[in-house]
């Protein structure tokens, strides 16, 4: 049995090099062990103090994704990118989640969101997914499945929706609510749906996207009610991700988690902003969960 899963994950693997090979995005490698933590707020870095033995004592931290490192290269021209590596996230513990993961990253210059989701079709597709897509918008999947209307019910009104389904709504910003009410009143829907992209989430999720009137320009990916992949289209300006770290970095400080400094090495790098691109974050446990 261990045998024939580790030939069903080189295999995977494999042909994931292929599909990029033929489409010639290159295949990187970036740093593992990180100067700065992640500022995100619902994610934490794991550290290690380093180099005790040698006078040169410092605290490093394993990458929670390869994200901010490959957007360096893309800064400096790199073109289309990808990598496959393992990732480190402290708290995470699980069915569905682990302190330590395999991810695909990838960034495509030029694309919007759609037209990454309409490319990793032609990824599942190689990888032998090919159930019928469907896409939905984050507000019609609350409209059809929840009956509310996401996009236009503020914090007090969702704490409303909450209390009636016997649910905490002890939270003070609005994103923690629309997600809670999105894992038990949508997910369990999507069970019933082979494959679907949900995509355009509310301003208030819109990590490191682009946002848009309402909407932040990004989407998730779902097997089978599981989600597997993350994508952006993604910021450029180095102002722009100053005010996210920023944000990021009062929320987490509100919540009284560890205040990381900021990311200047990446900063650094973008004196000239990032190409157009959208990227996604692939879970590749869970996508092996899903291929026969």
């Amino acid at each position: 049995m261990i045998r024939n899963a580790l030939i069903k994950r080189q295999r995977v693997i494999q042909k994931i090099r292929q599909f990029f090979e033929q489409q010639k995005v290159l295949e990187v490698q970036t740093l593992t062990l990180l100067n700065t933590p992640t500022s995100d707020v619902y994610i934490d870095s794991i550290s290690s103090t380093v180099n005790i033995d040698i006078g040169m004592q410092s605290t490093q931290y394993l990458h929670t994704s390869p994200e901010l490192e490959m957007k360096k290269l893309l800064a400096q021209g790199s073109g289309d990118i990808y990598q496959v590596c393992q990732v480190f996230r402290d708290n995470e513990y699980g069915e569905r989640n682990s302190n330590e993961f395999t991810l695909l990253e990838y960034y495509r210059l030029g694309f919007d969101i759609h037209q990454l989701m309409d490319d990793m079709v032609s990824l599942l597709q190689v990888l032998g997914i090919k159930d019928k897509v469907q896409w939905f918008s984050y507000a019609q999947v609350f409209s059809q499945y929840a009956d509310i209307d996401i996009l236009n019910t503020d914090l007090d009104t969702l704490k409303i929706f909450a209390e009636k389904l016997g649910l905490s709504a002890d939270f003070s910003w609005i994103e923690e609510l629309q997600m809670l009410l999105f894992v038990h009143l949508v997910e369990p829907k999507l069970k019933e749906l082979p494959l679907c992209f949900i995509y355009d989430y509310p301003k208030s999720q819109s990590a490191l996207a682009k946002v848009e009137g309402q909407v932040v320009h990004r989407f998730e990916l779902y097997l089978d009610g599981i989600e597997v992949a993350n994508g952006y289209d993604e910021l450029q300006t180095k102002s722009e991700y100053e005010q996210v770290f920023m944000h990021e970095t009062a929320k987490r400080k509100q919540l009284g988690k560890f205040i990381p400094p900021v990311d200047v090495s990446f900063l650094s790098k973008l004196d000239n902003p990032l190409p157009q691109c959208a990227g996604v974050a692939i879970g590749i446990n869970r996508l092996l969960t899903q291929i026969s």
